[in-house]
C-alpha cells in the first residue's frame, strides 16, 4: 500500500504533461512544463517500480538530470522531463507479489478432446486441405507472411463478423482506423519506434506502421475535451496489424508469431473511478466470446514484468492449442489509467466542479486472428475435415464442416532461370 501510495503522489512525476495543440491529428510534444524535480527519495521509489516490472532503467541519469537542473537551465529540464516520460506506468497493488509468473484465476473447458495421438498441428491440418501456404515466400512477401485459402479466408471473415456483432452488442462504436500513424502517436501509447528491439516498421517518411489499431484509436481523441457525460466512450475497429517479429522458438513456428495479420480490437475512454470496472467488463466480454466459440482456455492475471509500459494491470486469455500440446495466448486486456491520455491530451471536464482532467483509457482484444485459427482447427478437427464451431456457421451460410480446398490449385514452388 505504501508503493501505491507513493506512487499516487508521484504521477506528476512519471508522465510527461502535453500542451494542447490546434492539431488534433497528432499529439505534438511542445515545451514541456516546468515540474518539480524529483527527490532522491522519490527517484528510488521510480527505481523500485522500473526493476519490478523489468523496464529499461533510466533512473541513474534522471539522478544525474535532476542534480543539474538544481539551476534551472531550460535544456536540463527538458531532458530531465522526456527521460521521465520514458518511465513505465504505476503498477496495481494486487500484483506486486507476483514475482515473474502470472497467476491463472480461472480455467474453462468446453470440449473433450481426442487421444493425443490423433491430433495434428494447424499447419498440418490447414496444408492437407489445401486452405494455407507458409513455405516458400521468403524471396517474394518475406518470412512469416501466409496465404489463407478458400474455407479458411472464409472462417477469418466470419470470424470478425462475429467478434463485431458481439461488441457492438455490448455498446461499442465501429471505427474505421489507417494503418499509417505518426511516430508521437504510437510512442505516446506506449511502444518505442526506435532502438534494437523495437516491433515498429517505420517508413522512409518517417511515419510507422500501426502494430495494433488501439494506436489509431486513441490518436482519434488526441487533444480533445470531452464531457464527463460522453464517459465511458467505447470504440471498435477491425484494422491490419503490422509486427517485426523475430522470435525463432519453434513452439512459435507458422501463424503463430508473424509480420501482419487481422484483429478485431476494443477501446474505451472513461474517468479515473470507471476504468477497473471497465476493465472488467472488458474482460468479461473476452471470456464470453471465447465461450461461445466453444474452446478451452484459461483467464490469467499478468505480473508486473508482462505489462509493458503503459499497463497499469493487464489480463490475458490462453487457449489449449492441442495440436502443439501448449497453451498459447490469444488475447488481453489492460488498464493503461491515464499513461496514454496524458501523453495524447486526452482530457475531459469534471461535471462536479467543472475542472479538466486526464482520462484513463482501456485497450483490449477481441479477436486476433492467426493464433485464434490455430485454436479453432486444432480444437475442431474431425478426422479429414474440420467442425466449424456453431455461433460462426450464420456467417458461413450455414456451412458445418471445412474440406478439402478443390477449387484452388495446389501451389508450387518454382524456380525461374533468366534466359
Amino acid at each position: 500500500m505504501k508503493l501505491l501510495t507513493n506512487a499516487v503522489r508521484l504521477r506528476p512525476l512519471l508522465l510527461l504533461r502535453r500542451q494542447r495543440s490546434h492539431d488534433t491529428k497528432t499529439a505534438r510534444a511542445l515545451d514541456p512544463p516546468r515540474q518539480p524535480v524529483p527527490t532522491s527519495a522519490q527517484l528510488d521509489e521510480l527505481e523500485r517500480n522500473v526493476k519490478l516490472r523489468h523496464h529499461k532503467n533510466n533512473i541513474p541519469l534522471i539522478r544525474s538530470l535532476a542534480n543539474e537542473a538544481a539551476n534551472g537551465s531550460p535544456d536540463i529540464l527538458k531532458r530531465l522531463q522526456l527521460e521521465l516520460e520514458q518511465l513505465p506506468n504505476e503498477t496495481h497493488p494486487r500484483v506486486l507479489d507476483y514475482g515473474e509468473e502470472p497467476r491463472e484465476l480461472a480455467q474453462y473447458k468446453h470440449r473433450e478432446l481426442p487421444a493425443d495421438t490423433t491430433i495434428k498441428e494447424f499447419s498440418e491440418i490447414a496444408r492437407a486441405l489445401n486452405l494455407y501456404r507458409m513455405d516458400h515466400l521468403g524471396n517474394y512477401t518475406g518470412h512469416k507472411s501466409y496465404y489463407l485459402m478458400g474455407q479458411l479466408a472464409t472462417l477469418e471473415q466470419a470470424i470478425i463478423q462475429y467478434a463485431l456483432q458481439a461488441v457492438t452488442s455490448h455498446g461499442f462504436k465501429l471505427i474505421s482506423v489507417p494503418d499509417i500513424l505518426p511516430r508521437e502517436v504510437i510512442e505516446s501509447c506506449g511502444m518505442r519506434t526506435e532502438g534494437e528491439r523495437t516491433q515498429v516498421y517505420k517508413l522512409d517518411t518517417g511515419e510507422c506502421l500501426s502494430g495494433t489499431s488501439e494506436m489509431a484509436l486513441a490518436g482519434f481523441f488526441a487533444n480533445k475535451l470531452l464531457t464527463e457525460e460522453q464517459l465511458p466512450l467505447k470504440v471498435t475497429a477491425v484494422s491490419r496489424c503490422y509486427r517485426a517479429e523475430t522470435s525463432g522458438l519453434q513452439e512459435e513456428k507458422g501463424i503463430y508469431r508473424v509480420h501482419q495479420f487481422n484483429k478485431v480490437e476494443m477501446f474505451a475512454i472513461c474517468t479515473a473511478e470507471q476504468s477497473e470496472a471497465e476493465l472488467e467488463e472488458f474482460k468479461d466480454t473476452e471470456v464470453d466470446l471465447f465461450r461461445r466459440l466453444g474452446l478451452n482456455f484459461r483467464l490469467l492475471d499478468m505480473p508486473p514484468c508482462e505489462l509493458g509500459a503503459p499497463a497499469y494491470q493487464k489480463y490475458d486469455i490462453e487457449a489449449w492449442m492441442p495440436g502443439r500440446k501448449m497453451w498459447g495466448e490469444i488475447s488481453s486486456c489492460s488498464n493503461c489509467t491515464d499513461y496514454q491520455a496524458k501523453r495524447l491530451g486526452i482530457r475531459y471536464r469534471r461535471s462536479s466542479d467543472g475542472q479538466v482532467v486526464d482520462a484513463h483509457t482501456i485497450n483490449g482484444t477481441a479477436t486476433a486472428i492467426p493464433r485464434l485459427l490455430i485454436a479453432l482447427l486444432e480444437s475442431y478437427q474431425r478426422g479429414d475435415a474440420v467442425e466449424i464451431p456453431t455461433v460462426l456457421r450464420p456467417f458461413m451460410d450455414g456451412q458445418e464442416l471445412i474440406t478439402r480446398n478443390k477449387r484452388i490449385p495446389e501451389t508450387k514452388l518454382v524456380k525461374f532461370i533468366k534466359a
